[in-house]
């Protein structure tokens, strides 16, 4: 296996994000879960993403490994939750985490968060929020390996979302 490496995504990198993004909407398909699908998340979202430089990836070798969207502006959706979160102070948002399929297994998931963190308490922030659908089962097993809070839940207009917190 190949040395992991952690940079912002570029616009040339988009057809190889489209390819997992692909991969995890199949997966969630079989699995019988409707947290993505065609419209969401789209290439828009992704250039978007990589435009206001949030857009990150993972590579293993030289092999895209996973993308996600960090952002630290927060998320609007978050200032209606129900429930509470564990603090009021700046944050950064994970949205969009996906690992290519060649990659399930290896922790990369974990990897990828850990770099958000150290991204975010080297900027000073120290409050870590994400969201996922109910069902996201492997989702679920990473947050609760890594530590985070269940604070409550968000609404999107795709449906209500599991709010979860860490300290930094």
């Amino acid at each position: 296996m190949g040395k992991f490496t952690f940079r912002k995504a570029a616009t040339s990198n988009i057809d190889s994000i489209m390819t997992i993004i692909r991969q995890a909407v199949e997966q969630m398909r079989r699995e019988g879960k409707h947290q993505w699908d065609d419209n969401y998340p789209q290439r828009s979202h992704i250039a978007d993403d990589i435009a206001r430089g949030c857009g990150y990836m993972m590579f293993c070798g030289d092999q895209p490994a996973a993308y996600g969207a960090i952002m630290f502006g927060g998320e609007p959706a978050y200032n209606s939750i129900r429930g509470r979160w564990l603090t009021d102070g700046p944050y950064i948002v994970l949205h969009r985490l996906a690992v290519a399929d060649a990659m399930k297994g290896r922790g990369v998931a974990v990897r990828f968060i850990d770099e958000a963190e150290k991204m975010a308490v080297g900027n000073g922030v120290h409050s870590f929020k994400v969201d996922t659908n109910h069902d996201n089962a492997r989702m679920l097993r990473v947050l609760d390996k890594l530590g985070f809070t269940h604070c409550g839940y968000i609404s999107y207009p795709q449906g209500d979302r599991m709010a979860y917190e860490k300290l930094l």
